[in-house]
């Protein structure tokens, strides 16, 4: 008996990678039905279930198309980078939505006709009316990774601020659900709306029942990119391990006693980094042995870590099996502090470096977080960007950066994981923001604080640095700092790029 999936087809059409795919429901025209997929190359392509080649491409997106949703009558809602969602019918772009002001990540068709929903990286949701913006939501502390139908007044939403929420169309949020501890990254419904299941950052797919969670699922994963709940209500998974997997309730659909072992034996083969926040605060030194785990757990999916020979070892309940499953091991949890470690925390991320910028005397004092595997001309362009700065400024911040960190760098990258779509480092709720108020020098680096624009580049003189030139003692036998980044003799290809802005510098 085959319990498994079968490929059909390798469907090829993108020249980048592919972000997202939609099944438009069957029509007179096409029995079957049709697959939408959305790629890097701001492409949609239209394949029918038969054909590994597409039977159309949709251009008009400026950026990547990072989601898709279905409609009646064949209509195609989209949702890209470029921060404007379009409507389509069948090879025809009839609308584009504008009013967001970063990334739409989410994108649904509601059941009352004309109505849709984006969810974007600005942190908000829209709903729309005929192309016209008729409400948005505002709750969400981060951005807006997934949207769900409950029913023709109601979804759900869930976002990097490791939450979801429940909405009514009128625009009340009506409850907020908490589990996860890192990005949520995808939602579904189960069918008749009996729960829903959200995955994540934090290596779960979870579970929900009347407003609880009612199970955690661990995988052998960081990031369990999405999830889909089939008609029949079993869940599929897909994950940074390049792996799909089903999940069912069904005993007549469940896996062979041999691949769930080969799950589990992969599962407690795994690496859990503590960094993520999963596992809460971990010091090695006061965990129990092995003995810890004769005493059943409270709740399905709670987790327990022991020490074994020096290793630590992470732990979840099973109700249904009535034992403690081995989830994976717990490496570098040595109970170190940013103090101990040398690191400095920033939003509830480990750094070498955190600077403080002013832009001018009266305005705000912004933080640029640093690590010295980091590209100074990369960080320096994110940072403006972030903070809706001048370009202009780039050269500067990039050389106090530089100037800064001594042009410093380590062969090995750093341990954090980041999220690769947006590219920005774990969330870890009731973190610190590391907003507060900054004295004269800056207390981690011991530099000055840095005023682009103003009349010296120079970094005020803190500690032992010379009154005169602001510089550190000469040192005979000090060998020059070698720069890394110039000159470039090869040459440089960029995915994207503003050639008039990179021409006028």
């Amino acid at each position: 008996l085959n319990r498994g999936f079968t490929e059909m087809h390798c469907m090829s059409g993108h020249s980048n990678f592919v972000s997202c795919v939609c099944i438009i429901p069957p029509s007179d025209l096409y029995p079957r039905g049709l697959i939408a997929t959305g790629g890097n190359d701001h492409n949609i392509c239209i394949f029918t279930v038969d054909s590994p080649a597409p039977l159309y491409v949709l251009n008009g997106h400026k950026n990547t198309v990072c989601s898709l949703s279905s409609g009646k009558f064949g209509t195609l809602l989209s949702g890209s980078w470029d921060t404007t969602a379009k409507i389509w019918l069948n090879d025809r772009c009839m609308m584009t939505l504008q009013g967001h002001t970063a990334a739409i990540w989410a994108v649904k068709i509601l059941p009352e006709q004309g109505l849709m929903l984006t969810g974007s990286a600005d942190k908000t949701i829209k709903l729309w009316k005929a192309g016209r913006c008729e409400r948005t939501f505002t709750g969400h502390e981060d951005c807006v990774r997934g949207l769900a139908i409950l029913s023709e007044t109601e979804f759900l939403s869930c976002a990097n601020d490791a939450s979801v929420r429940r909405w009514q169309i009128s625009g009340e949020c009506l409850q907020v659900y908490y589990g996860h501890t890192n990005y949520i990254y995808s939602i579904s419904v189960f069918p008749q709306c009996k729960g829903f299941v959200t995955t994540g950052e934090d290596r779960s797919l979870r579970i929900w029942k009347q407003g609880e969670c009612a199970q955690t699922i661990r995988l052998p994963a960081q990031s369990v990119w999405c999830c889909c709940v089939l008609d029949n209500g079993d869940i599929v998974v897909g994950a940074s391990d390049g792996i799909i997997r089903v999940f069912t309730e069904s005993l007549e659909r469940t896996a062979s006693a041999e691949e769930i072992q080969a799950f589990e034996n992969e599962l407690s083969q795994a690496s859990i980094d503590p960094k993520t926040g999963d596992l809460g605060d971990i010091n090695a030194s006061d965990l129990p042995g092995r003995e810890h785990l004769k005493d059943p757990g409270t709740r399905d999916g709670q987790t327990r870590l022991i020490k074994d020979n020096g290793k630590v070892e992470a732990y979840q309940w099973s109700v249904s099996e009535g034992r403690w499953i081995k989830i994976g091991d717990v490496v570098g949890s040595s109970g170190a502090t940013p103090q101990t470690s040398g690191k400095v925390l920033f939003e509830g991320k480990e750094y070498d470096y955190v600077f403080t910028i002013d832009v001018n005397e009266s305005g705000p004092s912004y933080k640029l977080p640093y690590n010295i595997t980091d590209d100074p001309w990369l960080t320096a362009y994110n940072f403006l960007q972030k903070n809706d700065l001048n370009p202009m400024f780039l050269d500067q911040v990039a050389k106090f950066i530089m100037d800064n960190t001594k042009g410093q760098t380590l062969l090995s990258t750093s341990g954090q994981f980041s999220d690769p779509f947006t590219g920005a480092g774990c969330y870890v709720p009731g973190s610190s923001s590391g907003s507060s108020t900054t004295p004269a020098a800056d207390p981690f680096t011991g530099a000055g604080r840095y005023v682009p624009g103003s009349a010296s580049n120079s970094v005020a003189p803190v500690g032992g640095g010379d009154p005169y030139t602001g510089m550190g003692a000469f040192e005979s036998a000090a060998a020059e700092a070698e720069n890394i980044y110039f000159p470039k003799k090869d040459a440089v290809t960029f995915d994207q790029a503003n050639p008039t802005q990179i021409l006028g510098q």
